[in-house]
């Protein structure tokens, strides 16, 4: 009766050690005496105890560094190249078992591919043409991977190139020439707003001119039409007479001056200043 009480809680020990729990970040691969016998999902799972083993495999997304390396460019140049590659592990069982026994330590793989790759891309280039064409280096590095690592059961997610630092002394002189670059430009802005602000001062002084050209031809046409007007006076009260003009003229300056000027009565004059102011001179019986 003990025996079998010893061989019961001897089942229920061994039954409670196979258990697995696998969670939604991972997925199983179930071996029998080494050999691969089914997929174990997430959740609840049981295996036979020194029978099998379970292998756990992460399906997240994950990240490798490719390391830092002197790579030689088209000028024959030494760059420092870095780069992150991310990937993930599909979670189908095809690929989790791909993943597993068609590549040895794919995280590594995926370095080293990456560094040789880098060095193939980056080395048809110069320098300049490197640093200024980082998207089409990552773009032909994610296509590179994929098709590389297709029956490894991956997913390459995304590749960043970090760096491409060029030596100390090129690093100095390309900052000179950028500098160089940026003082021209901030020098072509400065003339380029002087030259407006010259212009918009010169409109005004157009403007101005036109105004005071404007004001004089106003007071030219005025005093043309004073003079017209004065004229068609002559013309009509002193045709034939001039010298009464004169005379007449020579009164309106006097009284301009407050200047006192004896006219005897009855003469001319009288009778023209008269006319013109519309007083009909009164004759004495």
């Amino acid at each position: 009766m003990e025996g079998i009480l010893i061989l019961f809680i001897f089942f229920i020990l061994l039954s409670f050690s196979g258990i697995r729990i696998v969670r939604p970040t991972h997925r199983g691969l179930i071996e029998r005496f080494g050999k691969y016998n089914r997929f174990a999902n997430l959740g609840f799972n049981w295996i036979i105890p020194l029978v099998e083993n379970i292998y756990l495999v992460n399906i997240t997304e994950q990240m490798v560094n490719a390391e830092p390396q002197e790579i030689i460019t088209n000028d024959n140049l030494n760059a420092k190249v870095d780069a992150q590659v991310y990937y993930k592990v599909k979670p189908t069982e095809d690929d989790v078992k791909n993943c597993q026994y068609n590549v040895g330590n794919y995280q590594w793989q995926i370095v080293n591919l990456a560094r040789t790759t880098l060095r193939n891309i980056i080395g048809t280039m110069t320098l300049k043409t490197a640093n200024s064409e980082r998207g089409r280096i990552n773009s032909e590095l994610h296509t590179i991977l994929e098709k590389e690592t297709a029956s490894w059961g991956l997913e390459i997610v995304r590749t960043e190139l970090k760096e491409i630092d060029p030596p100390k002394d090129v690093q100095e002189t390309m900052n000179k020439v950028v500098k160089a670059e940026n003082e021209k430009i901030a020098a072509v802005d400065f003339a380029t707003a002087t030259e407006t602000a010259a212009d918009g001062q010169k409109r005004a002084e157009i403007k101005k001119a036109e105004g005071i050209k404007q004001a004089r031809i106003l007071q030219a046409q005025g005093e043309a039409e004073a003079i017209r007007l004065v004229n068609e006076a002559a013309n009509q009260y002193f045709v034939g007479n001039a010298q009464l003009l004169r005379r007449l003229e020579a009164t309106e300056k006097s009284l301009q001056s407050n200047s006192k000027v004896v006219v005897p009565v009855n003469t001319e004059l009288i009778n023209v200043i008269g006319e013109l102011a519309g007083v009909v001179p009164v004759k004495k019986n």
